[in-house]
């Protein structure tokens, strides 16, 4: 054992690099120098956090020390020390991020041997091996997420949709296919519905004679479009038309009582609510004649009576609109008479295009496109509504302002505290179109708002009897982790995982703060939430930010979710492009990878689990060259 931990600690070199080199070789010595004051930087910068380590959970003082070593390296380029290290043939410092001050030493054993002179006796020295880093991370990642099913070491987590609750044989096929954690999105459904969730999958659990953990992603602020005035109440049907226009298939339509609706048959895609008598003695082949918001005369022809409801077909499309009337007519003879509604709100989007103004709002009305001439010149710009107040105490003119994940961007230019009037600067290639609910993004603003909310304290006493761990969304700050800590304790909830979900700007800059917070109540994990994150800090940038996520935290032994659109097009068509396969294979460098939800979720199961089999021979955490990086400086 000393003998494999001797050659573990001394990097094999090339007998051409020991004969270049050989005793007393000025570049091993001026390279001694270099390392030493490295390491001396490195035990520096855990000396100044020395209180702080000792508040950190005691099995993980050793993983967030080895982070702070790894932030003092990263404070500096280490490109040029990199190719002078490889020109003597030494092994580099680009994997040293999970046992980074035993990396050094390492470096250091080698350097005086080329030197040809003993090692003084460093102190103190580094409590982990040249493999302890890797053994404690993957320990982490087993007490946050479990075991990962089969021959691979990533784990699947998979969103629940709706259905799981009441759909046992959906979450059953999801664990078959290899589902290893069971998400629930806390923005949507209920406590009834995750409950659901919760027993189908331990059902199925019981069942397949495996387990899988159970996450759940609080909801966080919604910082989002408000709601968009209606024109009017309107159902449009139409039948199906070939390439000619001729039509192939007539619209079916369930006209059903507006006072006791009865569910359409399988198939039927629109509805129509009646009032009144208009279909109360309706027979097959009577005509429904009315017409439509346009003026147009239109037919509906009676196919079907069921119950107190009728299937009626048409070759023509028609608009018709809540209040409107019509006939039942029988050989021409009028039988009955009645009227429609209630149908649903149509919400026509905000149509903006480059260089439009927009007003944002905190009055939650409901907004309006903008106000035209004669001519088509603007003369009162379109207005929406904004769902969170802190932005209009914080937002500042000149700083960039995103909505629908990026698709839209603009500037700020005013703010008087109750409006925000933006710039539209980028809309694509053609005019873009706002809709209610969509994300805002503001990646120059510091926010002050806590992660967490009324909603999210009140779900916690639930959550915290169900599930194994919590995602903090859009969390910025230690205090935001702090916060979530401290309500845990309160509920009894002090061993429940967290997980950090990077999605920000602010919670990437402050990511190594944001671990040593974490390290106090373990175990932790960080999900990389790449969607909201690539609005944030640039999608030219996204690819370089996550790798950056990924080496913090590997030297935090912390294991890392990887998330957003990973086979999204395989999960909502059922066929994945090119690029989602590679994707797949680049979230191997994590421990857990996320699906959303779609149509074909089993399948894209079964694909990534075989993609990450395939791939858990050939890959382990990708070494690199160490280049600065400006956040290491954040502590």
């Amino acid at each position: 054992m000393n003998e494999t931990r001797q050659r573990q600690d001394n990097p094999r070199q090339s007998d051409g690099a020991k004969a270049a080199a050989g005793p007393g070789h000025p570049q091993a010595e001026r390279l001694i120098r270099r390392i030493s004051e490295l390491r001396a930087r490195a035990m520096a910068l855990e000396q100044s956090h020395v209180e702080h380590l000792q508040g950190i959970e005691p099995s993980y003082q050793a993983s967030a020390r080895n982070l702070l070593h790894y932030l003092a390296l990263r404070q500096i380029d280490l490109r040029p020390l990199q190719e002078e290290l490889s020109a003597l043939g030494l092994t580099s410092l680009g994997g040293c991020e999970a046992q980074t001050l035993r990396s050094l030493d390492a470096v250091l054993a080698a350097l005086h041997g080329l030197a040809g002179r003993p090692r003084p006796r460093q102190a103190p020295a580094s409590p982990l091996s040249i493999d302890d880093g890797t053994i404690i991370l993957d320990h982490h990642s087993q007490l946050l997420l479990g075991s990962p099913a089969g021959k691979r070491s990533v784990r699947i987590m998979v969103t629940m949709p709706s259905e799981a609750a009441v759909d046992y044989s959906l979450v059953r096929n999801l664990l078959a296919a290899g589902m290893d954690v069971a998400r629930i999105n806390c923005a949507h459904d209920d406590e009834a519905a995750w409950l659901g969730m919760i027993n189908n999958l331990h059902r199925a659990e019981r069942e397949l004679g495996r387990s899988a953990k159970i996450y759940a992603d609080l909801a966080g602020p919604k910082l989002r479009t408000g709601m968009i005035e209606s024109p009017g109440r309107v159902l449009k049907y139409r039948p199906r038309r070939d390439l000619r226009g001729t039509v192939s298939e007539p619209a079916q339509v369930w006209l059903t009582p507006a006072t006791a609706p009865e569910p359409a048959p399988p198939g039927v895609g629109f509805t129509l609510p009646v009032e009144g008598h208009l279909i109360e003695s309706a027979l097959a082949g009577d005509v429904i004649a009315f017409d439509d918001c346009r003026g147009k005369y239109r037919e509906l022809v009676v196919q079907e009576v069921r119950n107190a409801s009728c299937l009626a077909l048409s070759s023509q499309t028609a608009y018709v609109e809540e209040g409107g009337q019509a006939r039942l007519l029988r050989d021409g003879e009028v039988m009955a008479e009645g009227g429609f509604g209630p149908l649903p709100e149509v919400v026509s989007p905000i149509e903006l295009a480059v260089g439009d103004r927009l007003i944002l709002t905190r009055d939650g009305l409901p907004g309006r496109a903008a106000v035209r001439d004669a001519e088509g010149r603007i003369i009162e710009p379109a207005r929406i509504s904004c769902s969170l107040d802190a932005v209009f105490e914080a937002a500042k003119a000149g700083e960039l302002i995103c909505f629908d994940d990026g698709k839209i961007a603009s500037r700020v230019i005013a703010n008087d505290g109750r409006e925000i009037v933006v710039r539209i600067g980028d809309t694509g290639p053609t005019t873009a179109r706002l809709r209610p609910e969509k994300g805002i993004n503001l990646p120059d603003t510091k926010l002050r708002i806590a992660a967490l909310t009324d909603k999210d304290v009140h779900d916690l006493a639930f959550l915290v009897r169900h599930v194994d761990m919590l995602g903090l969304s859009f969390v910025r700050t230690p205090e935001d982790v702090r916060l979530l800590q401290r309500h845990l304790d309160g509920l009894g909830g002090g061993d429940i995982g967290v997980v950090l979900k990077i999605e920000n700007r602010e919670a990437f800059e402050n990511l190594p703060h944001l671990l040593l917070t974490a390290l106090y109540s373990p175990p932790v994990g960080v999900m990389v939430a790449r969607g909201d994150l690539a609005v944030e800090v640039g999608f030219e940038r996204l690819a370089e930010v996550q790798e950056e996520i990924l080496w913090l935290c590997e030297a935090a032994h912390v294991p890392v979710i990887w998330a957003t659109q990973v086979l999204e097009g395989l999960a909502k068509t059922g066929a994945p492009t090119r690029a989602e396969v590679s994707d797949a294979v680049m979230s191997g460098r994590a421990e857990a990878v996320m699906l959303n939800k779609g149509p074909y979720i089993v399948e894209a199961v079964r694909f990534l689990n075989g993609v990450l089999e395939r791939m858990h021979a050939h890959q382990r955490k990708r070494r690199n060259m160490l280049r600065r990086l400006s956040i290491s400086e954040q502590v």
